[in-house]
């Protein structure tokens, strides 16, 4: 039984009154206390097999529902484990908090216990990190936490909970109450929003591009009603591989095309070459909507003089700001509009007979294309991809009302512990992971997490037996004479997942794809396919606007 009023309840009454019901984690000494306090406080603990899974399972929670997923971790090299994956989380620009265990603060400087300066390790990959030093201000800093995580352009914070102020009585009434957990609004002012879209209306091919904060499925929405108002194109990116996302189809020469670019929480970086031509035309001239001051000084820096406006607003909000004032304001960009949406549809029309050159192995389309049948049975579906060349197959592919990707980090090994949050999130629709063999070794073992808490899903894994991405670059650059550290063996995952306790199939021919996605998906159990494939480059999807069916050719673009 927990004391009453130490540490460790104000920081599980603090989570409560976020309306945090549940906690990914992994337990360790500092955390202990904690791990007591949540039995009293009725948050439920999803206990998995290692530190960097549970952060990406909050990571998962906080992009589908939109709430803080919150990941719980022990301090030292727990801590440390679960640092590399807030950077994918932070690219993805998702509501994460990690609450890390951490030395106590009366042994700090004295060599205690796994002492490091956590904080600043989580710095760089984080909204905000920092260490809690009284017991009296866990409530508010975990407060101070979930609010964070969600204001603005949403991201993970950090914050380390030394193990004697966890053990140290801290009264109820320290613990904030729900006000103090509410994001504050950035909302963009009517007044700029019509200015700007009169800026746009002005354009000839103007373009409207969000990050990853709009592309939930609420954000999906937002983004359709103001392309409805305005009549202008509205794109959102999120992939690392930037305009050469294979999910956008051939929508990299409409972008070269444009004249006029709005940026909703979009990022200038990499993913949009920086601006530059010829991924943008020499005069295309933007507008950037952001929260983040610093984005705002990088676009500037960035863009010169073509940057010809820019506004303060969250993103998510900006959308809704837009579209009222946008009715009267609404041009006929028909045609324009038209070429845009047909250039992201697009797909090579020799992919509709393509088939690997070996017996017994599939092509990338081969092993995706059938399984779309799936998701497309529930209005709820969740499909994952992670990153490498089989993900962006899947992701040219495939598509589902909830979409959950590698995102802007570009890092892989996120997709199955996402598998498992996503289960837990929408606990009656199909949940569909993509990923490459080698990504499946990140964390096998969370297949054990999902047998124990009964959580059903498939897993489709893509094996050519190496690091195909790495494979590709290594190829391309230093040719076949020249590959070095790509190599796998043809491991037999279907039975790593079996011998887990899950349900697993071995497939190498497109006949038995279906019928064993089928079996996989009605096991009620984690499940594993293990998809023999062609290690062929990923997608870059082109055509030429005198194309009337030639498929595009395929080349390696880096991630």
């Amino acid at each position: 039984m927990a004391q009453n009023h130490l540490g460790a309840n104000a920081v599980s009454l603090a989570l409560v009154r976020a309306g945090v019901q549940r906690v990914f984690t992994l337990s360790g000494n500092h955390v202990m206390p904690l791990f007591d306090a949540a039995l009293d406080a009725g948050i439920e603990l999803i206990h998995t097999r290692h530190e960097a899974a549970a952060v990406h399972m909050a990571d998962a929670w906080g992009r589908l529902t939109g709430e803080a997923g919150v990941a719980l971790v022990s301090g030292g090299p727990a801590h440390a484990n679960a640092v590399s994956a807030l950077y994918t989380a932070r690219m993805s620009e998702s509501p994460v908090v990690l609450l890390s265990g951490h030395a106590p603060i009366r042994e700090l400087g004295l060599g205690a216990f796994q002492q490091m300066d956590q904080a600043a390790m989580a710095v760089p990959v984080t909204k905000a990190a920092w260490t809690c030093m009284r017991p009296d201000q866990l409530g508010n800093d975990v407060a101070r936490a979930v609010r964070t995580a969600r204001e603005g352009r949403p991201g993970p914070v950090q914050v380390n909970l030394p193990a004697d102020a966890l053990t140290s009585p801290a009264g109820e009434s320290t613990v904030p109450g729900p006000d103090a957990f509410v994001p504050a609004g950035m909302p963009l002012d009517s007044g700029t929003a019509g200015e700007i879209l009169d800026r746009l209306a002005a354009a000839s091919r103007p373009l409207i591009l969000t990050g990853p904060t709009c592309l939930t499925r609420a954000g999906r929405a937002r983004m359709s009603a103001l392309e409805e108002a305005t009549g202008i194109p509205v794109v959102g990116m999120e992939s690392p591989r930037g305009i050469d996302d294979p999910s956008l189809g051939a929508f990299a020469e409409m972008l070269a095309r444009a004249d006029r670019v709005l940026l909703v929480g979009k990022r200038m970086d990499f993913t949009l070459r920086f601006g530059r031509s010829p991924a943008f035309a020499a005069d295309c001239e933007f507008i950037a909507v952001d929260a983040d001051a610093a984005d705002h000084e990088r676009a500037r820096r960035t863009l010169g003089n073509r940057l010809v406006a820019s506004a303060t607003a969250d993103a998510f909000a900006a959308l809704a700001s837009f579209a009222a004032p946008a009715v009267g304001r609404r041009r006929s960009f028909d045609a324009w509009r038209n070429e845009v949406q047909a250039a992201i549809r697009y797909r090579p029309g020799a992919w509709d007979g393509i088939a690997a050159k070996a017996p017994g192995r599939l092509h990338p389309v081969q092993a995706c294309r059938p399984l779309q049948a799936l998701l497309d049975r529930h209005p709820d579906s969740i499909l994952i991809s992670d990153g490498g060349e089989f993900g962006q197959w899947a992701q040219a592919c495939l598509s589902a009302p909830h979409r959950l990707i590698n995102g802007p980090a570009g890092a892989i090994g996120s997709a199955l512990p996402m598998a498992l949050a996503a289960r837990i999130a929408r606990p009656d629709a199909p949940v569909l992971a993509f990923l490459g063999d080698g990504t499946f070794g990140f964390h096998a073992a969370e297949i054990d997490t999902a047998v124990r808490y009964r959580l059903p899903f498939v897993v489709v894994v893509g094996n050519d037996a190496r690091w195909n991405a790495e494979y590709q670059i290594q190829l391309k650059t230093y040719g076949p004479d020249r590959l070095v550290g790509c190599e796998l063996l043809p491991t037999r995952y279907d039975r790593v997942a079996a011998a887990f306790g899950g349900h697993g199939e071995h497939v190498e021919t497109e006949e038995a794809l279906l019928p064993a996605a089928e079996r996989a998906s009605t096991s009620g159990l984690p499940a594993c396919l293990n998809v023999v494939i062609e290690g062929v480059p990923a997608p870059v999807v082109r055509k030429s606007p005198a194309e009337t069916g030639t498929p595009a050719s395929e080349s390696r673009s880096s991630e």
